[in-house]
């Protein structure tokens, strides 16, 4: 009886909010994007998530004129489904609104290949794909060293498969640390002054835009010290930006 109760309360909890994606979506073909944003966000509040979720959030945002989370919901959007390209679409035609653009954006050469290597990919691809050619090359050892097969198809596949290996247990390392260890925000204020110093007394280093997105180096009282694009660096004010 009481695992009835639980299949009742998820069914449900289910259907609750199917119908609210559903409302969200018609609120956001009427052009009542507020509306729409608050239907998908009702959603979020119940711990659900999901790529189509948060790409809708994210158009109705950018509909309604709030770029900095418009970016936001994109680039969590683009973690869940890297290679959905209605999402990088849309997540690179509204950078392009932002007031202020990054010049003299100098990024590592070995960095952005590696990134560009990993992008469409999910961490969890990547890293079964590791573990099949870990058991793979296992079951090559076995065949050379436990069973005595000393042909040349067997020690060729022992080279070649430690190769893959290497190259996929280095790619799911980098996606690992390059988008989950690396923490990354979006600037979700209008008003986003960067200061040389973690105060408001401090000499000011820039004035940011919604929509930039910035790497968090490290924290003090109510500032971060954030990291742009173009290698630019100095503090602003936790509020004003949003983690993804």
């Amino acid at each position: 009886m009481l695992m009835f109760t639980y299949i009742l309360i998820f069914v449900s909890t289910v259907s609750a909010q199917t119908s609210l994606f559903k409302e969200g979506n018609k609120q956001y073909e009427q052009k009542e994007y507020a509306k729409a944003i608050e239907s998908y966000k009702q959603i979020l509040n119940n711990n659900i998530e999901s790529a189509a979720l948060y790409f809708n959030l994210g158009n109705a945002y950018f509909k309604n004129g709030d770029l900095g989370h418009a970016v936001l919901y994109y680039m969590k959007a683009k973690r869940l489904a890297p290679d959905d390209s209605a999402i990088r679409h849309n997540l690179e035609f509204a950078q392009r609104f932002s007031s202020v653009q990054m010049e003299g954006v100098e990024l590592n050469p070995v960095t952005s290949f590696l990134a560009s290597l990993v992008d469409s990919y999910k961490l969890s691809f990547l890293a079964w794909t590791t573990s099949f050619v870990f058991i793979f090359f296992m079951f090559t050892l076995i065949l050379r060293f436990g069973m005595g097969y000393n042909i040349s198809i067997v020690r060729v596949g022992i080279v070649v498969t430690l190769l893959f290996l290497l190259v996929t247990s280095g790619l799911t390392t980098f996606k690992y640390r390059y988008e989950y260890l690396t923490k990354r925000a979006v600037i979700i204020a209008e008003d986003s002054t960067v200061y040389t110093g973690a105060s408001e007394q401090s000499d000011v280093e820039l004035e940011a835009a919604p929509g930039l997105i910035v790497e968090i180096l490290s924290e003090s009282s109510d500032f971060y010290n954030v990291l742009f694009e173009n290698k630019r660096r100095g503090w602003i004010k936790k509020g004003l930006i949003a983690e993804f």
